[in-house]
């Protein structure tokens, strides 16, 4: 399976107001970011399923999770069943704070690492043969790896900056570019 058969673009977050802009929703801010550059955002409606909302934009489906971040395997699942499409044709889009802002990493067939919602699409799907775009969050700092994990643990539902937002849209602008 390669990247060019991607079906479904899926951007995990937390649903609701006070989650918006954290650091948790950067799978949700990318589809945003992506109906930016396709210049569709004035109109768009997404339309409604149980676990998520979808649109489609040419031949890609556009996915945001309605569940907590922690249940994101049910709305995953849910998802590959409702579009009839395996788990190697899903792009799953994520913060990670393994990775420094700025930066992201593409994966297919990897471990969770600790993140709770990755986890949860792995034991609903049965398997970790899917794509991710893993986007960094970390802030840079001396601290070493279990210091790090706590403040990372602190910051994914703060608010994200201005600063650390036009960093996240500058890397959402060079990873679509990369990938489509």
């Amino acid at each position: 399976m390669k990247l060019q058969d991607i079906k479904l673009i899926i951007g995990l977050g937390n649903p609701g107001k006070e989650y918006e802009k954290t650091y948790h929703n950067v799978g949700f801010l990318f589809i945003n970011q992506k109906l930016k550059i396709k210049n569709q955002n004035d109109n768009v409606k997404f339309k409604n399923a149980d676990f998520f909302e979808y649109l489609k934009i040419n031949c890609l489906i556009l996915i945001k999770t309605k569940v907590f971040m922690n249940e994101s395997g049910k709305a995953v699942k849910e998802t590959i069943k409702y579009f009839k499409v395996k788990p190697e044709e899903i792009l799953i889009i994520h913060d990670d704070s393994d990775i420094e802002i700025g930066k992201y990493k593409l994966s297919f067939n990897r471990g969770a690492a600790g993140h709770l919602g990755v986890q949860s699409i792995m034991d609903a799907l049965g398997t970790k043969n899917f794509w991710r775009l893993r986007i960094g969050i970390r802030k840079k700092t001396g601290l070493p790896a279990e210091a790090r994990q706590v403040k990372a643990g602190e910051m994914v539902l703060k608010k994200i900056s201005k600063k650390d937002l036009e960093i996240l849209e500058d890397v959402f602008k060079k990873s679509l570019e990369n990938l489509f």
